[in-house]
């Protein structure tokens, strides 16, 4: 059995995610100790458990020390599944951090799997739904992996109450991916939205991070607003929020997003957004720092040679790379060091079910 140290690197739950979804995919059984150690709030929470149960479906694992606060957790795979799955993480526990764990298993699954998921799409701490939906996916299906994402209805903090529908088409391989650097900037797309807000609350994040690009260079530029009627909001809400991303000549996305808050206003958030996307821009490659870490078990995984630039090389993605190294034996290598644009390469281990 393989020990993770939960302590490890970052320290977070990133650690128990990425351990769980490779040990469900080789099916290999692990004890994962000191989970989320660094954290103010050690051990388990409810997001934790719902990942950790959802995967556990996927693998027909049986776990030992699965409760709230818990810091010790064993994970016993043994066959893979697919199916049709409703998951209610609870108060505005993130989704897509769910699916950071749920996806690399499904990519294998025998058949096609539906997940039904209520909680947070738009939390702090986590990748937007509009992140996941419009920078991650397009990368993944480049590779060769398929996931359809619905969103119903929007979740913030503290209400949550977000549904999200998400379909995966399962391959037998990943193919590699060699991006490195960026070229021209075609098009800055977005979407800022607002629930349980009045409706200039996203018109006005919009318009502050469409002037800043601008003022940057960058004029071809199309953000969405996505507002509802006060009286007809069907979300839990309030919240706002707005995610944009940069897509070049050479099929590279880059994501920036922001959260709107209590007393911030509309247009500090959308500026926040539109400054994050220019410094991501400004280091020439091809993806964003939140990219990086998520891409790690997928290159991994495929088949060849894959060799990525990120932005930003971040703990998480260092602390990603070393769990998947430990789990599937492969051997990164780094062009760069923590806090700077940096290449990762990897000879991916053609991995398939």
């Amino acid at each position: 059995m393989i020990v993770i140290d939960g302590s490890t690197g970052e320290g977070g739950g990133q650690v128990l995610r990425t351990a769980i979804a490779l040990s469900a995919l080789t099916l290999k059984p692990i004890k994962i100790i000191n989970i989320r150690a660094k954290r103010s709030n050690p051990g388990l929470r409810p997001q934790h458990l719902m990942a950790v149960k959802a995967v556990a479906n996927l693998c027909e694992a049986r776990v030992e020390g699965l409760k709230v606060n818990s810091t010790t957790l064993t994970f016993k795979p043994s066959s893979r599944k697919a199916g049709v799955y409703e998951l209610d993480i609870g108060t505005a526990g993130s989704i897509s951090l769910v699916l950071q764990a749920l996806l690399p298993v499904a990519a294998f699954a025998p058949l096609p799997c539906t997940f039904k998921i209520r909680g947070g799409t738009d939390v702090a701490w986590s990748p937007p739904i509009d992140y996941i939906k419009n920078v991650f996916l397009p990368i993944l299906n480049v590779m060769g992996y398929k996931v359809e994402i619905e969103v119903i209805r929007r979740g913030h903090y503290p209400k949550g109450g977000g549904l999200v529908t998400v379909k995966t088409h399962p391959i037998s391989r990943l193919k590699p991916i060699n991006r490195v650097r960026r070229c021209d900037v075609v098009e800055i797309q977005g979407i800022s939205h607002a629930v349980k807000l009045p409706s200039h609350v996203a018109q006005r994040q919009a318009k502050a991070a469409e002037d800043y690009l601008k003022s940057k260079g960058y004029h071809k530029v199309n953000i969405d607003v996505e507002t509802y009627e006060l009286g007809k909001d069907p979300h839990l809400g309030p919240g706002s929020g707005i995610v944009l991303w940069a897509i070049c000549s050479n099929g590279c996305i880059l994501g920036s997003d922001a959260l709107g808050a209590k007393g911030k206003p509309a247009e500090v958030v959308g500026r926040e957004a539109a400054e994050g996307i220019v410094r991501e821009l400004e280091s020439g490659m091809c993806f964003d720092s939140h990219m990086a870490d998520m891409l790690i078990p997928y290159i991994a995984l495929a088949e060849g040679l894959s060799l990525i630039g990120v932005s930003n090389l971040t703990l998480h993605a260092l602390t990603n790379i070393e769990i998947t190294e430990r789990i599937l034996g492969v051997k990164f290598e780094i062009d760069g060091k923590e806090g700077s644009p940096s290449k990762i390469g990897v000879k991916g281990l053609g991995y398939g079910p």
